[in-house]
């Protein structure tokens, strides 16, 4: 079955949900509940809910933080629930970001010396260390954002 395929049976099975919120913090809980409620459906772990939702929390207020500059603006999240992960994607139609480059853990001296995270780059570190897969660029249409990650389950 091509991979285009699958991604229809998915729409089919209504194994993908998708939220739009506006790009104000305030709004960033709807999507932990939108992911509590889909970890009903898989009974994820609550070590793994936790991390989800923090992953999720961290991406969504990079977008609501970084990508309208005090303007009006949205934040687009969806999660496609397979059978052995969850794909997890926020995007936006903002300025857009660079993420800083990622070190090699062979990079980095044992006693963290000469290494400076900066506040901004945090978020998508905490991100890297809990999702088996990420994904950092720009939206299919050439505005914004995306970030996507997945976590196997």
């Amino acid at each position: 079955m091509s991979e285009r395929a699958a991604a229809k049976d998915d729409l089919e099975l209504g194994r993908v949900v998708r939220l739009t919120i506006p790009a104000k913090p305030e709004y960033i809980g709807l999507s932990r509940l939108a992911l509590a409620g889909l970890a009903r459906v898989r009974a994820f772990p609550d070590e793994t809910l936790a991390d989800l939702k923090l992953a999720l929390t961290e991406a969504c207020s990079n977008s609501v933080r970084h990508a309208y500059d005090d303007s009006e603006g949205h934040v687009d999240i969806s999660f496609e629930l397979r059978d052995d992960r969850l794909i997890v994607e926020v995007a936006d139609d903002g300025s857009g970001f660079e993420p800083a480059p990622v070190l090699e853990p062979d990079a980095v001296p044992a006693d963290g010396d000469g290494v400076e995270l900066s506040e901004g780059g945090l978020g998508i570190a905490i991100i890297r260390s809990i999702a088996d897969d990420v994904e950092i660029g720009d939206r299919a249409d050439g505005r914004g954002s995306r970030l996507r990650f997945v976590k196997l389950l």
